[in-house]
Formats: structure tokens, sequence, C-alpha cells
């Protein structure tokens, strides 16, 4: 077995986000469904840019969220991501490379720009996301560096991900390497449209490549068909070794095997913008379980880790969330 060089290796969509306030009536006028993402082309979404209130640019991308706040708590990531040699595709690589974060992903030179996400926050704190997703549907099997997902503790996968053709080739070339080389596979579910859009396809990935899933309440009750959450807590059960499913207000449930905790979400002052919570939380969590701890202090590091990106305006974490968890949990 090769020598563990990263505790998390992440494989997802690279994105430059942009963020904006909007009133509930922006979206209405938009047709957009709140809480949400949909894929839109490079029109749509240069329409959609020029109609935002003034914005705030920041590297992102669901699991390149989560590499950086593993990364803030003192883990060891990496990530694999397709940008073009373009103005946002140098940012992004700077922004993550700058952190301490592997990223190694030859740019593509001929295909379309650097995927940007365009959140719309309402003043709920909820976040509406129009997605281009641009250079990122090049990323293939090519791009997979065996010697890095053998070497991961954890490879991280990004459900977002899967609607590009050889994305889902690239998942399964992962996620063989990594339980060959005897490590863990991690998948996120993303969001309850993107599960509609692959939900055979999700629970075969979950069945028979997944260790620990992470879904929101929307994403698992859409994922197993459920009305309910409950239904669909038991429905998870055996189908992977640990399901930890995020509630927002209500807190999160971690379940493996006959092992169960339910935890209340971890108290906020104000929340000023949800986008990053369910990334920040698989950051915690992650880092906890690749540091030995017990599932209910790596639900608990989710939580904390997740507060704190949901206090402030964007996706990754404003203070050092290393200190935060000592803080915290000692």
């Amino acid at each position: 077995m090769p020598n563990t060089n990263f505790d998390v290796v992440g494989i997802g969509n690279a994105i430059v986000d942009v963020l904006a306030h909007a009133e509930d009536s922006f979206l209405e006028s938009h047709d957009l469904i709140k809480g949400t993402m949909s894929l839109i082309d490079s029109k749509a979404a240069d329409k959609l840019y020029d109609e935002m209130a003034p914005a705030l640019e920041c590297s992102g991308g669901s699991v390149a969220n989560t590499i950086a706040s593993l990364a803030s708590l003192g883990g060891r990531g990496a990530f694999i991501g397709k940008v073009r040699d373009d103005q946002l595709g140098d940012i992004f690589r700077h922004d993550i490379r700058a952190m301490g974060i592997a990223f190694e992903t030859k740019p593509s030179r001929y295909s379309a720009a650097t995927a940007r996400c365009l959140i719309l926050v309402t003043p709920d704190a909820q976040r509406t996301m129009q997605t281009y997703l641009g250079a990122c549907v090049e990323l293939g099997p090519d791009d997979i560096d065996e010697d890095m997902i053998a070497a991961s503790r954890v490879t991280y996968l990004e459900g977002y991900l899967w609607d590009p053709p050889k994305a889902m080739e690239a998942f399964v070339k992962a996620a063989t390497i990594a339980r060959k080389a005897g490590r863990k596979v991690a998948l996120s579910l993303s969001d309850p449209m993107c599960v509609n859009r692959h939900r055979a396809d999700f629970i075969d990935l979950v069945d028979n490549h997944t260790d620990i899933l992470f879904a929101n309440e929307a994403e698992i009750t859409s994922l197993y068909q459920e009305g309910s959450f409950d239904a669909a807590l038991q429905k998870v059960r055996g189908h992977c070794e640990i399901a930890a499913l995020t509630r927002s207000e209500k807190g999160a449930v971690v379940i493996s095997g006959d092992e169960v905790h339910v935890l209340d979400a971890e108290p906020v002052e104000k929340v000023v913008d949800t986008t990053g919570a369910g990334d920040a939380y698989a950051a915690g969590f992650l880092y906890g379980l690749t540091d030995g701890r017990g599932l209910y202090d790596c639900g608990r590091m989710g939580s904390i880790a997740s507060a704190e990106v949901i206090s402030h305006f964007g996706a990754r974490p404003d203070a050092p969330l290393d200190k935060l968890i000592r803080q915290k949990l000692g």
C-alpha cells in the first residue's frame, strides 16, 4: 500500500463563484427555482450576469470548497478539476494552491472558458445557483492521477460533476483505484435536481462504489423517492458504510450500521448566506474521520465548520477553522 500523502482528494467542478444579493422577485421574474442549482449555457450566463446586482467573485465549486475548508482545519488536501488556461482559470489555480492544496490537473487550451456559478442570495440566506460548466465538462479518465488517488485516505466525489458524460468514467476509475488501494470513497449528492437527473446512477454509485455518503434532507428523500426523512434514512441503512445526512436548522443525523447519532445544529448568531454550508460540513466530517475521531465528533466538527461558513457572505471560511474546532471541542 502506498504512503498516505493526503487526507482527502476531491474530484469536482473547478468553478469561479459570482455571488450577489437578490430579492425573491428577481428569482420569480427570471423563472428561477429558489434554493436549487441549474445548468445554463454561456449566453444565458452572460445575460444573467449583466442583470445581477454588484457581485463578489471568488474561487468555488462544491468539492473545491470542501477541500479549502479541510485545509483551514489543518488537513492535507488535493483537488482534481478542469479549468481553461484563461484569466478565471489562473485565478482558480492561484487561489487553491495558495491554501497549500495540491492541484496538478492540466488546463484545457482549446475548450470553453473556465466555469462560473452565478449565485443569488435572497434575504432569507437561501442561495439559488445558475452554473455555466464551461471547461469542467472536459474532465475525463485521463485527468485522474492514479498515484494521488492511491495516496489519499479518502477520495471525495462531487455529484454535480456527474452531468458531463466523461466525468462518469472518471468517477468510476477513481473509485476503483481508491478501493484497490484500501482507501475510502465519499460521495456528495450535491442537489435534489441533480439527484432527479441521475437517480439510477447515483443509487448504483452508493451501492457499489461509496463508503461515505453526504446528503441533505431533500437529496436523500429524492434519491429513494420517499415522502419523509425518516423513511429515507431507513432506506440508506446498509447501502454504504456511513451516511451523514444534514437537515439545516434541524441539525444532522449520522448513521453507520446500528450506530446512529442525532446532532443539533451549531448555534449561529445570524445566518447570512447558506452557500457552501454542506461543503463545509463535509470538510469538518472528513477531517474528523481521517484524524481518527468517532462519528459523533465528526458530526460536531462538520456542524461547527458549517456554522462558520453560513455566518458570512461566501462559501469558504473567513476564520481559521482549526482554532474554532479547538475552542469548541478541545
